[in-house]
């Protein structure tokens, strides 16, 4: 059975994979890295490093990007949510990523409705590092590309099987005997897949740092579930802790937590074991361990503690 020491992954100990999607040659998209930290993740590249392979009901992963490099127009059929660690993100959606947009700065939150298209790209001026909450432990299983963007990457070696696997052409691989290319969807089909207008998607499922900054200066301020700022039931909970909101008293946990530091240095001690985190760092804590996080340092201080619950991983909860 792993321990905590098993389950901390440092973000400068990362290990990325460049060929984990079918964009993976196509240009403006070639130089984007996948990583995987807990869970088996979404990548189609058998190339993907997993850290921590626990089952816990969601994924977390990240995706690291230079200036003006893009992930292409895809879409899940289970919760993609993700919180800006490092630069300055744009999020597009729509059939052609035309429907609409916001730009995301370090530690806003956006759970993306499932069943649209979309993409995003790094408008910052350096490397950049988003991170993501995915439903679900086969989070691989509900991916969908855009008509166009297999089309592009046939064009530059890269061929997507209908198993879901990537084979690179410009490597001498070829789909194996008996799988064919995933087929590309229909006009008719694309019609599932809604133009969502702005004012639908910011009002609803984005959370902006400084505004959870307030609502966590005294308690923990819930950010998607039932009752939080972003209403959904994706199979977790997010809720965001400040330095006035911080775990203080040892409690023990009844399914998995993922304590993800935004800001400051954060004291992780879990059954006995001491660890101090900072941004872009991740830590699981099982069921039946206890656990306090409490800033270490003075100064700024957030993190962001992701809960599984029993709600199915599924499309994103309307209230109904």
């Amino acid at each position: 059975m792993s321990t905590i020491q098993d389950r901390i992954v440092r973000y400068g100990e990362l290990v990325p994979c460049k060929t984990a999607f079918i964009d993976a040659h196509t240009p403006g998209s070639d130089q984007k890295e996948n990583f995987t930290i807990v869970g088996g993740g979404v990548s189609e590249s058998p190339d993907q490093h997993v850290h921590i392979t626990d089952q816990i009901g969601f994924n977390i992963g990240a995706a690291g990007q230079p200036p003006k490099c893009r992930n292409s127009l895809h879409s899940h059929t289970t919760a993609e949510v993700f919180f800006v660690a490092k630069g300055r993100w744009r999020f597009f959606w729509g059939r052609y990523g035309t429907a609409g947009e916001f730009v995301a700065e370090e530690g806003d939150i956006f759970n993306i409705p499932t069943g649209i298209f979309r993409g995003f790209e790094n408008i910052g001026t350096d490397y950049g590092m988003i991170m993501s909450i995915l439903g679900g432990d086969d989070a691989g299983g509900g991916v969908t590309w855009a008509p166009q963007v297999i089309e592009d990457a046939k064009d530059h070696g890269l061929v997507l099987g209908e198993n879901g696997k990537l084979y690179d052409t410009k490597k001498g691989q070829s789909l194996p005997e008996g799988i064919g290319p995933m087929p590309l969807l229909t006009e008719e089909q694309l019609k599932a897949y809604p133009e969502v207008p702005v004012d639908a998607v910011i009002g609803k499922y984005v959370a902006r740092y400084w505004d959870l900054m307030a609502l966590g200066a005294d308690k923990p301020a819930v950010v998607i579930g039932q009752d939080g700022v972003i209403k959904d039931k994706p199979g977790f909970e997010v809720d965001f802790l400040t330095r006035g909101s911080a775990v203080t008293a040892a409690t023990k946990v009844e399914k998995p937590v993922v304590l993800m530091p935004v800001r400051g240095h954060w004291r992780i001690n879990v059954d006995g074991y001491q660890v101090t985190l900072t941004g872009g760092d991740t830590a699981l804590v099982m069921p039946g361990e206890s656990y306090t996080a409490e800033p270490s340092m003075t100064g700024e201080a957030s993190l962001y503690r992701i809960t599984a619950t029993d709600d199915p991983a599924g499309a994103t909860w309307t209230g109904n």
